[in-house]
């Protein structure tokens, strides 16, 4: 138990590694749903190579989807994408790197699938039953059976049970040749991907590396402004609710005690602390104000320094001046390049 406990919190330690968590688990769900599957080929010559490559091509399809949908950055990335330039420039090298970063992940259960199936050989022996080379290892001048009929007898290769042409082909033979030709595709396609994987892991860092480090480091940080932003709207809607349910009440208690209703009243401790979360906003129209101007325009990547006295006041809050104030009249001139 500690050591699921210990997997599961390094999953949640960042978001790449929930991802590969998440991706790893529908890689594993993919093998387990294709061993689950009752393969069925309708032994039809019009029909056997749709349901074959279908099977080999559309759960593989919807996989790449459901990666795209299990991933908590197609969100983010198209609000990246669509939302106004605002105070804030779009940088399109962290847009790509955030796709590629899911395409890659989406791209692992399909891959799987795909191997596992051409390893497997069913649907490659229900898809191509019909283009056994009857020269090399049939009777190909059957006299009694026209090409229609020869058509239909190597349709029913996947149906054992009902297959009736060992006089033109054996059935185990034409089936071990279709599979010899899935499986050796399949670790062509484990092979490349391997390779693939492997140039884009090892190359990819001698060539722009820089560049890789700063879409990565703002795709990272938009991830996490995400998250704050998201905590700080919780945060003050709480507050917000909690001082207008507070309002209710003493209103109530203020009309209770209007009609001689003598109520005990106590000020709640935490009421100043809540006033203060709401940073002045505290009205609908504000903050709907406030959730439009960010997604408009959001604030430039840029932290101002500490702000400089102003007048005879001080414009930081608790930070008094360094020297105290002479009796006599001084000008200052401050410089500062921003």
């Amino acid at each position: 138990m500690d050591k699921f406990r210990m997997i599961f919190q390094f999953f949640q330690s960042n978001q790449e590694s929930f991802m590969n968590g998440i991706c790893g688990i529908m890689a594993l769900a993919s093998t387990q749903m294709y061993s689950a599957f009752d393969f069925n080929c309708p032994c039809l010559p019009h029909y056997n190579l749709a349901y074959g490559l279908g099977i080999l091509l559309v759960p593989p399809f919807i996989l790449f989807l459901l990666g795209f949908v299990l991933n908590n950055n197609i969100s983010m990335l198209a609000e990246e994408w669509r939302r106004p330039q605002g105070q804030r420039g779009k940088d399109p090298a962290v847009l790509r790197y955030m796709f590629c970063s899911m395409a890659q992940r989406a791209m692992i259960a399909p891959a799987v699938w795909v191997s596992v199936t051409l390893l497997d050989g069913k649907c490659i022996t229900c898809a191509f039953c019909t283009s056994v080379p009857l020269d090399t290892l049939g009777n190909a001048s059957h006299p009694q059976l026209s090409q229609g009929e020869v058509q239909r007898v190597l349709a029913r290769i996947p149906c054992k049970e009902i297959y009736t042409g060992q006089q033109l082909i054996a059935n185990e033979v034409a089936v071990r040749y279709l599979r010899c030709i899935s499986q050796a595709l399949g670790w062509c396609f484990v092979l490349l991907m391997t390779t693939l994987a492997f140039l884009v892991r090892s190359l990819r860092p001698c060539f722009s590396q820089a560049a890789f480090l700063k879409s990565r480091y703002w795709s990272h940080y938009i991830d996490i402004e995400r998250k704050l932003f998201d905590e700080t709207c919780a945060e003050h809607a709480r507050s917000f609710a909690k001082v207008c349910i507070q309002q209710f009440f003493e209103g109530m208690s203020k009309d209770l005690v209007a009609a001689r209703c003598h109520l005990p009243r106590k000020a709640p401790a935490d009421a100043g602390e809540a006033a203060e979360k709401l940073l002045g906003i505290t009205d609908w129209g504000t903050m709907n104000m406030a959730l439009k101007s960010w997604h408009r325009c959001k604030p430039p990547l840029h932290l101002h320094p500490p702000a400089l006295s102003t007048g005879n006041g001080w414009a930081g809050e608790g930070q008094p001046p360094k020297h105290p104030s002479a009796p006599r009249r001084e000008t200052a001139a401050y410089y500062s390049w921003v």
